[in-house]
């Protein structure tokens, strides 16, 4: 009868320990300007310069030794990232509500042997990943709200 008050006492210490862990979540993509600095924070990443370009505003920032961009269309919505670097962010910070929809496509998506670009495309979001070791880039963006006259060539 002792066994099970510690057994208890157990599986509520490791779920305590594994909500002290957890990342807050963050919702960027689809999200207005202000999750630009909510994921800056939750990064601990160095601020860059904010772009302004015909059709929409790029806010960059370092995170260690990979570099983010977050792309912002006139009406302050972030419809793509994209990042270079010696890693890949994790991106579930960054997909914010697509998050789930990537991971359950990453799943379905086969791997092709030999190829160094890895391509996953939605209903909803695009991910692209490409590079070697100590330079891997990628981008995720959201077709639908891509501005006009903004192509998908203008998100490097």
């Amino acid at each position: 009868m002792k066994r099970r008050p510690c057994i208890q006492s157990l599986s509520i210490c490791l779920v305590v320990a594994a909500l002290a862990t957890a990342r807050p979540a963050l919702a960027t993509l689809g999200e207005t300007i202000d999750s630009v600095a909510s994921d800056r924070k939750a990064l601990s990443a160095v601020q860059g310069e904010a772009t302004v370009r015909k059709g929409y505003t790029v806010h960059e920032m370092v995170s260690g030794a990979t570099t983010i961009r977050e792309y912002l269309s006139p009406a302050g919505i972030v419809f793509a990232i994209a990042w270079n670097g010696l890693t890949n962010p994790d991106l579930t910070l960054f997909l914010g509500s697509y998050a789930g929809e990537y991971h359950q496509a990453l799943q379905k998506t086969p791997r092709e042997r030999g190829r160094r670009s890895h391509r996953v495309t939605t209903d909803r979001i695009v991910v692209e990943k490409w590079g070697h070791m100590r330079n891997l880039q990628g981008r995720a963006y959201v077709p639908n709200l891509i501005p006009s006259g903004v192509s998908v060539d203008d998100i490097k």
